[in-house]
């Protein structure tokens, strides 16, 4: 009888556990789903970055939220600041969200049904959700555009965020106070454990963590540590265009609605506004054998430079962000709509 009874108490103990694991599968430390990833690698051992911010007070996030949304905000003076950029804001071309579906895989394609799943925009920065746990930025061909000046932006979020203030954006350099309060708010953008879609035997490694050079390994290898840049080329010939690719219209006119629109709608962020009528997609269609910025596959691997007669421009979309066959699709359906 004394056996049968400490049998069952081992049975409700293990109940118990399985349930506890179902409700807070995090236990350790406090941990809990809504943990930001630094938190977990602070208490392995990994030193925070120098961007961090973890004791950002409110006012300072806030303060970043509204310089990125809005482009300016009120000061510690209690005064409005100027305009970072009297053409721009981060949101141009940078989204708040997760963008991609699974984060450790960089996949335009997936991120495409992703935003049409979720009503997001298809920029071609970027998403700053996260940004904070990368390790560098203005990665692999950025070099092409901008020079030396990624040297410094590379393994620095904060000289990124000024070469993005100051050129990206034509716009100036940000004050001390600025930039504090737009770390702090990249800070508040950070990954959390419910983000990283761990598998059971990646669960108990967390739990457990007797490797922590392992645990951290594996923490890492689940999210993009860098996002890569690649600069498409422009195809041969460009009546044939990409040769092999056959374009599809319908994921081509999610392209042009949450791509091509973001920036070309009435009222958007371009001077130069597009529509949905087959009079645009003809003008399209009848430059994509001529050089100039109608011509489709020009201005998206290339775009335009600012310069101070023109300082809105056109950024180019590395082929991580819009891909050959996307160029494609984006091409068949102004076919199909002319």
């Amino acid at each position: 009888m004394g056996l049968q009874k400490k049998k069952w108490s081992v049975v409700v103990l293990v109940v118990f556990c399985m349930i506890c694991w179902s409700f807070s599968e995090y236990e350790k430390d406090d941990f809990s789903e809504d943990t930001p990833i630094s938190d977990v690698l602070l208490d392995l051992g990994v030193h925070l970055p120098e961007h961090a911010r973890p004791n950002a007070d409110e006012a300072t996030i806030k303060r970043g939220y509204e310089l990125v949304h809005n482009g300016r905000t009120i000061g510690p003076d209690g005064k409005k600041s100027k305009y970072i950029s009297k053409y721009f804001n981060c949101t141009s071309c940078h989204n708040q969200v997760q963008e991609d579906p699974i984060l450790n895989t960089i996949d335009p394609d997936a991120r495409l049904e992703f935003a049409v799943e979720k009503g997001l925009k298809f920029l071609p920065a970027s998403t700053f959700y996260g940004i904070a746990n990368r390790e560098s930025w203005y990665n692999d061909d950025y070099y092409k555009k901008y020079g030396d000046l990624v040297i410094p932006a590379n393994k620095s979020l904060a000289e990124a965020t000024q070469l993005c203030a100051k050129v990206c954006s034509s716009g100036r350099c940000l004050e001390d106070w600025e930039l504090e309060a737009i770390l702090a708010y990249y800070w508040s953008l950070q990954l959390k454990l419910k983000d990283l879609n761990f598998s059971e035997s990646e669960k108990t490694l967390l739990m457990n963590a007797s490797d922590k050079e392992e645990t951290i390994a594996m923490l890492k290898g689940k999210y993009a540590l860098r996002s890569p840049a690649t600069f498409g080329e422009k195809p041969y010939n460009y009546l044939e265009g990409y040769m092999s690719i056959k374009g599809n219209a319908d994921k081509g006119k999610q392209l042009y609605k949450l791509s091509c629109m973001a920036c070309h709608q009435a009222g958007g962020v371009s001077d130069i506004t597009f529509d949905y009528s087959s009079l645009t997609f003809q003008k399209f269609l009848r430059q994509i054998d001529k050089s100039g910025n109608y011509n489709l596959y020009e201005i998206i691997r290339h775009g335009t430079y600012a310069d101070k007669g023109k300082p809105r421009y056109m950024p180019l979309y590395p082929k991580e962000r819009l891909s050959d066959q996307q160029v494609e699709d984006l091409r068949a359906y102004m076919k199909s709509a002319s």
